[in-house]
């Protein structure tokens, strides 16, 4: 029991040093940090822990994997908001509609249409999303660039969605400061394609590694698992 408790309030000390990060991350850009909103990524992570960490003043969840989010939700119930971050096969929309307040990972028109079909089905309107692979790894998900614009538009036709910002994950770097090219990348598609027309505002960047140096670049959303509830098993 005792370790228990340790391991508890670890969760809570983690918290309140990335807040901290987070705080002064944003001033020294000249950003308000309450443009900032923190995901808690919680993919493995048991449901004690969780339970912990919402307590400890966390209002948003990650999940990468339906099936595991689902059962989490059924325990834990929606005191927070519960975003998808991972890669959504269309086979999930379904469950995914009725699971998720936000999804990050939009890739293609297709799984866009059939999001869109389920939200209507559910009479619900889903904030989305687009992943883009800036980094052009396989084994990466996400839209290509050159193809950002028209999915963007398709999107925007879909009644049962609302097209919000854009997402990605560059390589892992060692170094932080290395993500920093990719963020800056993001950043100036978003700006392009708002003056092209395409209203949206958020950026979702930055992870337990470098989450101060894209909120530099304009996070509006920072994706920290790690830095919370430490090393996955």
């Amino acid at each position: 029991m005792t370790d228990f408790k340790l391991n508890m309030s670890a969760i809570k000390e983690n918290l309140s040093r990335v807040l901290e990060k987070i705080e002064k991350a944003a001033q020294k850009v000249g950003r308000n940090p309450g443009e900032v909103k923190l995901v808690a990524v919680s993919k493995t992570v048991e449901a004690s822990r969780i339970q912990e960490a919402i307590e400890a003043g966390v209002s948003i969840l990650g999940e990468n994997y339906v099936q595991e989010a689902q059962k989490k939700i059924e325990e834990i119930g929606r005191p927070v908001s519960w975003h998808f971050i991972g890669h959504l096969q269309s086979n999930k929309a379904k469950h995914a509609v009725r699971l998720f307040d936000m999804i990050h990972s939009i890739d293609s028109l297709p799984l866009a249409e059939e999001l869109n079909r389920r939200a209507e089905q559910s009479n619900r309107i889903i904030r989305v999303m687009i992943e883009v692979n800036l980094s052009q790894e396989a084994t990466k998900f996400g839209a290509d660039e050159k193809m950002l614009m028209n999915l963007a538009r398709g999107i925007q036709r879909l009644n049962h969605l609302s097209l919000e910002g854009l997402m990605t994950m560059p390589p892992y770097f060692d170094s932080p400061e290395l993500s920093r090219p990719y963020y800056i990348a993001l950043r100036t598609l978003k700006e392009r394609m708002v003056k092209e027309g395409i209203t949206m505002k958020e950026l979702s960047m930055g992870m337990s590694n470098d989450f101060d140096i894209a909120i530099e670049e304009g996070a509006t959303y920072v994706r920290v698992g790690t830095a919370i509830f430490g090393p996955r098993k």
